[in-house]
């Protein structure tokens, strides 16, 4: 076996041994493995929500249900894919709990020194057309650009299969594209 290949079975090795010491109640372990993946989970949560505030509310809810459930967990090589699942369905139902009260405010100047104001507008367009979108539609987008999930992964987090997911992917993209004036 090169080193390499025995590199990579040590790291699984420590992972596993992590997710297991996290769900025996070890508060160590499972800090670092919020520090591992809260980028993906926040950036699900705020695709799904839209705001800011309510996503932050959102993933703190995801790590409840993770404390208590992580031992539910068969193989804990997935526990991302799991922890974003969970922020999702999180993030789901705290939309649709909420009531719809949608201000955009555009920006006066641009984000960064190289956008436009065109680059401003395309991206309030963006966010108007995903706000559009159903929480369980934009979890879906969430989770395959957001969080990097293939079709696989999400149809195990949402109970679809991946050829379902696929459908629903893109029929959600051309929705978009034909809402963007992209089609």
């Amino acid at each position: 076996m090169t080193g390499l290949a025995v590199d990579r079975i040590d790291a699984v090795a420590v992972a596993d041994a992590i997710v297991e010491r996290a769900a025996a109640g070890d508060e160590e372990a499972f800090a670092a493995i919020v520090a591992a993946h809260a980028q993906d989970m926040a950036r699900v949560a705020f695709g799904i929500c839209g705001e800011s505030d309510l996503a932050k509310d959102a993933v703190q809810a995801a790590l409840v249900v993770a404390w208590r459930k992580l031992g539910s967990v068969r193989d804990p090589s997935r526990v991302r894919s799991w922890l974003v699942a969970v922020t999702a369905n999180e993030a789901r139902q705290l939309v649709r709990r909420r009531r719809p009260v949608r201000l955009a405010e555009l920006a006066v100047e641009p984000s960064s020194p190289d956008a436009t104001a065109a680059d401003a507008i395309r991206r309030a367009d963006l966010s108007t057309a995903l706000a559009r979108l159903s929480a369980d539609d934009r979890a879906v987008i969430a989770l395959r650009y957001g969080a990097g999930l293939d079709s696989e992964e999400i149809g195990r987090a949402l109970g679809v299969s991946a050829s379902g997911i696929r459908s629903r992917l893109s029929r959600v993209m051309d929705r978009l594209r034909k809402e963007l004036g992209d089609a």
